[in-house]
């Protein structure tokens, strides 16, 4: 891995409704290995999985700073973390939709 690599902190919903937290630097890549069963034992047997966080970090150390903290928030804390982003989303969607007239606002989050 190169030092510029992205990396990412991302929370997956399971189809058990339980959420699971973990760090990449590619992203599409990992949520496809978790729903082919190929990422970790915990999704292996709770797909499909889908992402519903996701977060950017300045470096490797910093993502797995951070997936240890969301790690030990509870349920309820990671649900008002996926909600503030949603909302965060939204807004930043509807100032470029009126700016941009319609432009993406970058990459969505699976519902």
């Amino acid at each position: 891995m190169t030092p510029a690599q992205a990396c990412y902190c991302y929370i997956l919903k399971c189809s058990d409704g339980t959420f699971y937290t973990g760090w990449t630097t590619d992203p599409e890549r990992r949520i496809k290995r978790h729903n082919a069963g190929q990422a970790s034992r915990y999704t292996r047997s709770r797909r499909p999985v889908r992402l519903v966080f996701l977060e950017p970090q300045s470096d490797r150390l910093g993502a797995m700073r951070r997936e240890r903290v969301i790690k030990n928030m509870t349920r309820a804390r990671k649900s008002r973390l996926i909600e503030e982003l949603r909302e965060a989303n939204a807004h930043q969607k509807g100032k470029r939709k009126s700016k941009w007239q319609g432009a993406s606002a970058g990459r969505q989050l699976n519902r």
